[in-house]
């Protein structure tokens, strides 16, 4: 195929960057440490296999919008689902950002960035303050001006800290009518902030959730859009029809009927991100920034090399030193208990080997 036939902003933009490592300790993609609970993974499965695949399943997966209408207390009409939220944000930035600008802070979910590239809006990133605090009056500004889409996570992500509730209202409020607030909780279960209230009172805000990080099922994916039902109307259009499967909506409705292992899951993996936190801050030369969410993000004098260490002893974690600001950082999901002790005794190896290292050839040198 000639490349012509490619639109040049697509031609010129990176994919999307991942890549899948093989490790025995997998803590690099922010997924809970724990399948489904059973027995209600085994219940989820049978309904799977009950499932009718000659059929079409629900143009806009009305069954699990009614049990997530449920569950946040939202009327059924403004509760948008996809397959990923990742799909939400494309739809979101076509629905309200062609043409248009989309602002977002940086570093943030890269995806914000790619979309806006990818359809040809204009990206406006302003970078986070000192100790990546939000730039709220940088943001202000730029709110004062143009119209769009406005990506706001809180908590934030990749550098997992919480944004304040005032700000939130603030930004939600100083968009509006011409900006649509999108605020991104995929985080939020970990940080027990729940910022539904504002899409509540504030026209052209959205919350955005996904049921892959506390609800434990990334590898189904599945997200969903809170917003005002007027809205949830013409974001559905920018959202292809029949895009979750009748299989994804049987496993997701049948955990969304009994959604009580969750609370539980959270509390253990806040739990085990302070303790592993205050492991980490223990050892020489690593930097433990604050987190409320999942993961934590730490900077370190040669990240890569760090992060080859830990690979070869069979962990592997996420590199974000390629991010603006991130310089020499890395991002570590929080594990089973287990997991996190063989993190923790790894990374001490790992720079109580440099610092031997360090000190050889100190001696070497005198």
């Amino acid at each position: 195929m000639s490349r012509m036939a490619i639109r040049p902003d697509v031609e010129a933009l990176p994919a999307y960057r991942f890549q899948a490592l093989d490790a025995a300790v997998k803590l690099d993609q922010n997924e809970s440490p724990w399948d489904l609970p059973e027995p209600l993974r085994s219940r989820a499965l049978e309904r799977v296999a009950r499932a009718e695949l000659h059929r079409y399943p629900a143009m806009h997966a009305d069954g699990v919008a009614e049990r997530i209408a449920e569950l946040e207390d939202w009327p059924v009409e403004g509760v948008v689902v996809t397959n990923g939220s990742n799909v939400l944000i494309q739809a979101i930035v076509i629905a309200a950002g062609l043409g248009r600008r989309v602002l977002s802070v940086a570093p943030s979910f890269s995806l914000y960035a790619l979309q806006a590239r990818l359809l040809s809006a204009e990206l406006r990133e302003v970078p986070l303050g000192a100790g990546f605090t939000l730039p709220l009056e940088a943001l202000l500004a730029e709110l004062a001006q143009g119209e769009g889409v406005h990506f706001l996570a809180a908590p934030m992500a990749p550098t997992g800290n919480a944004v304040s509730a005032e700000d939130v209202w603030t930004l939600a409020r100083a968009g509006t009518p011409r900006w649509l607030t999108v605020i991104d909780e995929a985080y939020g279960p970990f940080a027990g902030s729940d910022f539904s209230n504002v899409v509540r009172d504030v026209p052209g805000a959205v919350s955005l959730r996904t049921c892959s990080k506390a609800f434990a099922m990334g590898g189904v994916r599945l997200g969903y859009a809170l917003t005002d039902p007027g809205l949830a109307v013409h974001l559905r259009k920018a959202v292809l029809p029949f895009t979750v499967s009748a299989l994804q909506a049987a496993l997701v409705e049948t955990v969304l009927e009994d959604p009580a292992y969750v609370r539980s899951r959270v509390e253990r993996i806040v739990a085990e991100r302070e303790r592993v936190a205050l492991a980490l801050r223990t050892l020489p030369g690593i930097d433990v920034h604050p987190s409320v969410t999942n993961f934590l993000l730490v900077r370190v004098a040669g990240a890569a090399a760090l992060h080859a260490g830990l690979l070869a002893r069979g962990i592997v974690v996420r590199r974000q030193d390629h991010l603006p600001g991130l310089h020499g950082c890395l991002r570590i999901s929080i594990g089973t208990p287990a997991e996190n002790d063989a993190l923790v005794a790894a990374l001490t190896a790992e720079l109580g080997a440099r610092s031997a290292a360090t000190e050889r050839t100190e001696e070497s040198h005198a």
